[in-house]
């Protein structure tokens, strides 16, 4: 198997400090989680920004420029970055495709809409064409993230109509309230629709966090974790930094004795060109 790449997703797009005190909030804040993650043994960020005043998620290209300038400066990680936009708040596509102004090597792909968050997160045939489209253009793979079998569905109908490019990149959602619950027959049920040729990395949402890491240890793929995703680091035990949350699941990688990629095995292993 290959060794296990590690993505840290640092703070999404809702999570407040009422719930998660220690959560990073400001530009600083969230390059230094990311450069904290990496020496832990991280190889990607996937990377939201906030508003510094409000501590809501944003779209803003110039907090995405001083996360992005910071970690480039201080790490060699691979950068994912969002056009999730806020789920719920339904930006223009053009507000939501801005980070890709930044040339990351990955960008997220939410391959379908669903309810999420007490509202709908939309992602409309037009947005998916138009992302396919600038991704393409601006040589930024997708990380296609599938929440349930529709969106595995589409994305490989996209591939069929040459708007991705195999190898394909999935990330799976598992444990979202309204999508694939976070359980080893749900998730066997998605791999089994993947092509063979596909990279794959999943995450469990909350108390799904961990099942969900062995399932790609054991299967041969690849492990998010982070404070966007889940907030304890064991039960009951709140996360003080994202690091830690990293560091917890390299010592299972360890223990189980698959290995742990740097960003330049990670790159190898997803197949990208070089720059």
């Amino acid at each position: 198997m290959d060794k296990v790449i590690i993505t840290a997703a640092i703070t999404g797009s809702r999570m407040m400090r009422d719930v998660a005190p220690c959560i990073p909030i400001t530009p600083e804040e969230i390059a230094q989680s990311a450069i904290e993650c990496w020496q832990a043994g991280a190889s990607i960020v996937h990377i939201h920004v906030r508003d510094p005043k409000t501590g809501l998620g944003a779209q803003d290209l110039d907090l995405f420029r001083r996360v992005v300038d910071r970690i480039r400066e201080k790490t060699d990680l691979i950068l994912s970055l969002t056009t999730s936009g806020i789920p719920g708040r339904n930006l223009s596509i053009e507000d939501r495709l801005a980070p890709l102004q930044l040339k990351p090597e990955l960008a997220s792909f939410d391959a379908g809409s669903i309810n999420l968050g007490g509202s709908v997160f939309i992602n409309t045939p037009e947005f998916l064409d138009e992302t396919a489209k600038k991704m393409k253009e601006a040589g930024v793979k997708p990380e296609i993230e599938v929440f349930d079998s529709g969106m595995l569905v589409t994305a490989l109908r996209m591939r069929d109509q040459d708007k991705l490019d195999e190898p394909l990149h999935f990330q799976f959602v598992a444990g979202t309230p309204w999508g694939a619950p976070a359980t080893p027959k749900s998730f066997l049920h998605l791999h089994e629709m993947m092509p063979a040729s596909s990279t794959w990395s999943i995450i469990g949402i909350g108390r799904g966090y961990l099942a969900m890491a062995m399932m790609a240890l054991i299967m041969g793929g690849h492990i998010r974790v982070g404070m966007e995703d889940n907030i304890y680091v064991s039960h009951g035990v709140l996360a003080k930094t994202n690091a830690e949350l990293v560091e917890r699941v390299v010592r299972i990688c360890r223990e189980y004795g698959r290995g742990v990629a740097t960003p330049t095995e990670a790159r190898q292993i997803l197949g990208f060109k070089k720059r």
